[in-house]
């Protein structure tokens, strides 16, 4: 499906101490493998310039205070933000692997860039890199996660079956209960006849559950709800609050689950979040098991696919893949939400909207062929316009931030 010959393929994977190692191999020649070393001198300062211009909160800020920094930052301005891209793949993309992908540009091949990356490059928004005049490393070649070997190819692992015309399992902005203004809509009022709505009845009796004229901010999705679902559906989609804890297999999910729900998570507020664990081992203590989650899955939530950032890089990203997901499209940083651009974004206007764009991007893809191509495809139309006209719109800072997991 992803990889066929007129798409050579790179395996390239980076592991960080002192310094930042590489290692990469092309698929058509898996013993041929290429390693090198930067010193951390020539790469910290850039990536030190990086997480202080998302809207990932740093250390001792909170998420109102990371926004109003982001989304006055370079992102939000394009000969700055180019200066920033441009910085990183110099910085970042090895010479030598830059020559073998142009060499193959040059026979009209494109590669397909499949990148595990370390703990500090985590959040690099390697789509956006800069490379040329008007380039970005997603314009010449497609992208996509390369999942740790330990979840790939695990042999419990069992890849859930493709049906293009199978359900989507839909928790759209779901109603999380007692959990306060902090887990409230991200999406807003979702009128009739908008985009959002009409992304909804497009999948029509596909979509699980239904109907499509209540969608969103369900009050009754919650994990015993939706878990038998998943284990038929060909697709999920998410969109919704997702956090972080002190390791990766407690990343939360939050769905409409109240203190009554069993789980792995401590109650917050009259809510239990699902977390990854949930997901891989059962979150009934009676019957212990993992999910079954569907061929196709994707998070549109803040920092989803963090995980890399963990010194054991097991989250809702892995937890995915690991029950049965092929690919698995996650965010790397804090999504900004419309009304936050409005709130904090100088250039914003009433009318400024991205994500729902976004969403309906994400769920195309995934209902095409090669759901990598596809989300890329989008990122590449979005650089086009960012490069050309400037409008915070299109600005990396919520493009950049997606990316699938393929295994």
């Amino acid at each position: 499906m992803v990889n066929t010959p007129e798409r050579p393929t790179v395996q390239l994977k980076l592991v960080d101490t002192d310094n930042l190692y590489y290692s990469w191999r092309w698929e058509h020649d898996l013993g041929a493998i290429q390693n090198i070393m930067v010193p951390g001198a020539s790469v910290w300062p850039v990536l030190g310039e990086l997480a202080a211009a998302l809207p990932t909160p740093l250390p001792g800020e909170t998420v109102d205070q990371a926004l109003e920094r982001a989304l006055t930052g370079p992102f939000m301005d394009r000969e700055r933000e180019i200066a920033l891209t441009t910085a990183l793949a110099h910085a970042l993309i090895p010479h030598q692997l830059a020559q073998e992908m142009n060499a193959l540009l040059e026979k009209g091949l494109r590669p397909h860039v499949r990148l595990q990356p370390s703990h500090f490059t985590a959040q690099v928004p390697w789509e956006a890199l800069h490379v040329d005049a008007n380039e970005r490393l997603v314009t010449n070649a497609d992208l996509s996660v390369l999942p740790p070997a330990t979840v790939r190819n695990a042999p419990e692992r069992q890849v859930s079956a493709w049906k293009p015309d199978g359900d989507v399992v839909a928790v759209l902005d779901p109603k999380v209960p007692g959990a306060g203004s902090a887990l409230g809509s991200v999406l807003g009022p979702v009128a009739d006849g908008s985009p959002m709505s009409i992304m909804a009845e497009r999948l029509g009796s596909r979509l699980t559950p239904g109907p499509a004229s209540s969608a969103f901010r369900r009050a009754d999705l919650t994990r015993d709800t939706i878990e038998p679902l998943l284990a038929d559906a060909s697709r999920f989609l998410y969109v919704g609050h997702v956090t972080t804890a002190a390791h990766g297999l407690d990343a939360r999910l939050h769905l409409s689950c109240g203190a009554g729900t069993t789980g792995r998570a401590a109650v917050v507020a009259g809510h239990r979040p699902l977390t990854a664990a949930d997901i891989v081992l059962g979150h009934r203590p009676a019957k212990p098991g993992g999910w079954r989650m569907p061929n196709r899955v994707a998070f549109i939530a803040c920092e989803s696919g963090g995980e890399v950032r963990f010194a054991e890089p097991v989250g809702l990203v892995a937890a995915a893949l690991h029950t049965g997901a092929q690919f698995v499209t996650a965010t790397r940083w804090t999504l900004p939400t419309d009304a936050g651009l409005r709130r904090f974004a100088p250039a914003a206007t009433p009318e400024t909207t991205v994500i729902p764009e976004t969403v309906i991007a994400v769920d195309t893809a995934h209902d095409s062929p090669d759901p990598v191509a596809a989300l890329n495809s989008w990122q590449r139309e979005r650089a086009d316009r960012w490069e050309a006209e400037g409008r915070i719109e299109d600005s990396p800072i919520v493009w950049g931030a997606f990316a699938t997991a393929f295994g």
